[in-house]
């Protein structure tokens, strides 16, 4: 039974579950790895520096966290004289769609990548398990042109967070995909907002 089960047998009404789910993300959020957090907003700052591109994947409602991310990095922070060059690859419903019936989707952030990743460039993957096929390709063949990679995984990590230069876990109970794909988005507001003001000093 995961922590989401047990406070559902313990409460009386929705609005304790809601209470106890919020303190739930409260404990979650005082284990986060504030270094890593450090790390990964070097990284996007230095990708940006020497204009490098920087990419964000996901799968489900992880598609929409990177869509978000890339979104709030590349025009939220208005970097004045040298933006981010970050994308989102879950966002051309061609391509994707295209990929996926021609191809396969365990391709569809491979195939993209191909046609655009360069040694040095950043990949940034988001996935609660850290084991979709898509994601697992897509960092090892970024690794192995030579380009950086974040996970950003939950549960325990799993193939993602084993093989990229840099993972931050949110570690819970496996399929706790809510607190975990909260949390994550929380880290995109943490992170974007962090680097608005930084550019601007």
């Amino acid at each position: 039974m995961n922590k989401l089960d047990i406070i559902f047998t313990e409460i009386s009404s929705p609005s304790e579950y809601a209470r106890e789910y919020s303190l739930y993300l409260c404990e979650l959020l005082k284990k986060l790895d504030y270094q890593k957090v450090e790390q990964f907003i070097e990284l996007l700052l230095e990708a940006r520096e020497d204009d490098k591109s920087i990419f964000f994947i996901g799968n489900g409602g992880s598609a929409a966290t990177a869509s978000h991310f890339a979104n709030d990095i590349g025009l939220g922070t208005r970097a004045p004289g040298k933006p981010f060059r970050v994308q989102s690859l879950t966002d051309n419903n061609a391509v994707m769609t295209a990929i996926a019936n021609d191809d396969g989707y365990e391709n569809l952030f491979v195939l993209q990548l191909k046609n655009l990743l360069r040694p040095k460039d950043l990949v940034i993957t988001i996935s609660a398990s850290g084991n979709s096929p898509n994601i697992v390709k897509a960092l090892e063949y970024s690794k192995k042109i030579g380009a950086k990679t974040v996970s950003l995984c939950g549960f325990d990590g799993g193939i993602s967070g084993k093989v990229s230069d840099l993972s931050i876990l949110i570690e819970t109970a496996k399929g706790e995909y809510g607190p975990v794909e909260d949390l994550h988005m929380i880290l995109d507001h943490i992170v974007g907002s962090y680097l608005m003001r930084a550019v601007k000093v």
